[in-house]
């Protein structure tokens, strides 16, 4: 399998897509086709363990590596995970299944990547013959940050440096990130939002003088975001494993349609189950939920791309992003694969901030997409809903997709299956929670945690409980405009 760019750029094999990350034009990586599955190789993975279903998707794009090869680093990943597995189901009312992807170390979704991604990465530099080592720039509103550092900790031939918005992301996720254990780990709090975090690194990747710079310190630079394609294909693997196991237990036939509805900000894991849905998986409509920086909801409903507007911070704050990078991945498909159209989007929004699509890419995306957003209010609302009346306990950015799923629901009347990303674990989240539920929120973080976990009846996760004993090894800050000098100054760091 080759991968090509959004903007028309070079042609690339999956693992030096990995290994670069990002384009030399600027273009996102993408498969030249999407391979299908067959209904019957679906009955198949149905009977299969999640493992045995990863290795076949990952095998369709990732032809690079043996399935030797992809078992052993999918079995590693897996093994990260606890007794419930990477997505196990849960069920609501009315057809409605939760896919709980925060059973990872990090107790959030990106782990089922970014468990993956060390093993995938240090593979590919080596069949790409690189024998630099790899320096991973990651941008997160949250999750990725940690799920990063988690993943790539001390491993041979890798750095890891991140950059965080200060003051944009909870209490727990910002512990996790600054107590992060490791020599080869990087962590930089970045005074804006997660877009000035984004813009930053992107410039790093752009910047000729920081390529030949890292490059005279013996580093390449790579991406451990959901730009880089080795990120993306594992996402696709939960939503296969969604259906797979629905039909296994009798809720939907063969070939039986569901929809799929994910909270979202940079696009990243709405488009995998796109992808999914374009390999031959049953799926009707995508719901792509959003909280009070709507700008992907107004987008999918006028076909206007609008950055300039307020940026909220919101209890959901891995989705408040005004710049989501993966739609261009999106726009690519919209418009046939044209690398023009894509390229003048992009310059107009780089340029003007907004962008308009045409009718005819416009009328596909509607066809695809329904898009909603819950204001706070919304949101706490459903952490209360789903609480009192299903006893399922969900953190702001599930939230935000149940109340999507209720809109869509409401306006269509479309009432198949629905598969719901439930993106992080409630206990992340604790004081948005506990106020949601009309608890005190009179202490710290964490004696909310432990009283939530007396509400639901569990233990608190060990990865949210230690938090507080763990000493902080990072403390770096800069501004937007520093970025690249502060990681200068960290890589010097004995």
């Amino acid at each position: 399998m080759q991968y090509i760019t959004t903007r028309g750029g070079q042609s690339a094999s999956g693992a030096q897509a990995i290994v670069q990350g990002l384009g030399r034009d600027g273009g996102l990586f993408v498969p030249e086709s999407f391979p299908q599955i067959s209904r019957n190789e679906l009955a198949d993975m149905a009977r299969e363990p999640y493992a045995a279903r990863a290795v076949r998707i990952l095998g369709r794009f990732l032809t690079d590596f043996t399935e030797e090869q992809l078992a052993g680093m999918v079995d590693s990943a897996c093994a990260r995970f606890d007794e419930q597995g990477v997505a196990p189901l849960k069920a609501l009312e009315d057809g409605v299944r939760v896919i709980e992807l925060y059973h990872g170390p990090t107790l959030a979704f990106k782990d089922v990547a970014l468990t993956l991604l060390p093993h995938l990465l240090t593979a590919a530099a080596k069949a790409a013959g690189e024998m630099r080592d790899v320096l991973i720039l990651v941008a997160t509103s949250g999750d990725t940050g940690k799920a990063a550092l988690s993943g790539f900790a001390d491993v041979p031939g890798t750095h890891c440096a991140v950059f965080y918005p200060q003051g944009g992301v909870s209490e727990a996720q910002r512990l996790q990130m600054v107590t992060q254990r490791g020599g080869n780990t990087h962590v930089i709090a970045v005074k804006g939002n997660f877009d000035d975090a984004q813009t930053g690194v992107k410039r790093i990747f752009s910047d000729p003088w920081a390529a030949a710079a890292f490059g005279r310190k013996g580093l390449v630079l790579s991406s451990a975001n959901s730009i880089n394609w080795g990120r993306l294909a594992p996402q696709i693997v939960y939503y296969f494993s969604a259906w797979c196991d629905m039909f296994a237990a009798g809720e939907i036939a063969a070939g039986e349609e569901i929809n799929i509805c994910v909270p979202t900000g940079n696009f990243g894991n709405i488009l995998a189950a796109y992808y999914a849905k374009r390999m031959g998986l049953p799926v009707g409509r995508l719901i792509c939920a959003s909280n009070r920086n709507n700008v992907l909801t107004d987008f999918i409903r006028t076909g206007r791309y609008d950055a300039r507007r307020a940026f909220h911070l919101t209890t959901s704050p891995s989705m408040d992003i005004l710049i989501s990078s993966n739609l261009e991945r999106m726009l690519f498909e919209l418009c046939g694969r044209s690398a023009e159209a894509v390229r003048g989007w992009m310059d107009e929004l780089k340029e003007n901030g907004c962008y308009e699509i045409d009718a005819g890419s416009k009328e596909a995306l509607g066809g695809l997409m329904y898009g909603a957003w819950a204001s706070e209010a919304d949101c706490a609302g459903e952490i209360a809903r789903a609480w009192n009346e299903e006893r399922c306990l969900v953190d702001p950015h599930t939230a935000v997709a149940l109340k999507a799923l209720r809109e869509y629901r409401a306006e269509t009347g479309d009432r198949r299956p629905c598969a719901v990303a439930a993106t992080a674990s409630p206990f992340k989240f604790s004081r948005a929670v506990s106020a949601a539920l009309d608890l005190a929120t009179d202490a710290d973080d964490f004696e909310l945690c432990r009283r939530l976990g007396d509400l639901a009846g569990c233990e608190v996760p060990r990865a949210i409980a230690e938090l507080p004993s763990l000493p902080v090894r990072h403390r770096a800050e800069c501004a937007p405009g520093d970025m690249l000098d502060a990681l200068m100054k960290e890589m010097n760091r004995p």
